[in-house]
């Protein structure tokens, strides 16, 4: 477990010592989640079926996506059997 929270605190470090750290984010509970659908149906979630989920979400700073995707390469997760998603913000003026 210590070697696991050094990598991360070296991998976040590296980012914020190249200004590229906006907000090391929070890990997501699953235990007392809901999902709410249309209808204001409310169930407990996520749901179990699935096989992926979001665990936590962090924002940097980057040039394009390209530099974000090199950046994330270092992420601990990719250690093991995890994966590490990288996606633009949405700004008002995006439809896309």
């Amino acid at each position: 477990m210590q070697e696991m929270m050094t990598a991360w605190t070296n991998w976040i470090g590296g980012i914020a010592a190249r200004d590229r750290l906006v907000d090391r984010g929070h890990r997501m509970g699953i235990t007392g989640s809901k999902t709410i659908a249309a209808g204001n149906l409310v169930t407990d979630g996520p749901y179990t079926e699935i096989k992926e989920f979001i665990n936590g979400v962090m924002y940097i700073r980057a040039e394009n996506i390209e530099e974000a995707v090199e950046l994330a390469k270092g992420c601990p997760m990719l250690q093991g059997k995890g994966k590490v998603e990288v996606r633009p913000l949405v700004t008002a003026d995006d439809f896309s």
